[in-house]
């Protein structure tokens, strides 16, 4: 098994990721890094819009989460 659920491993030195943008309502958008879910539905922090998930690029910790709603301005 491979970190969040992709094909084949990273190499040494890089980090592990899948995005996963949704289908309407009924499958909704996620982000997994280094195999951690850091957003989804099952913890209620997506939305419509944009969900941006700013990451250290350097250590791999999660700095911030925020959904940007492009439909209602």
């Amino acid at each position: 098994r491979h970190k969040c659920g992709n094909q084949k491993s990273c190499p040494q030195n890089y980090f592990a990721f899948k995005i996963i943008s949704g289908a309407a309502n009924v499958v909704g958008p996620s982000i997994c890094f280094e195999d951690l879910v850091l957003m989804s539905s099952v913890k209620n922090n997506i939305g419509r819009g944009l969900n941006i998930a700013l990451v250290n690029g350097t250590t791999g910790q999660l700095l911030n989460t925020d959904t940007f709603d492009m439909y209602s301005g």
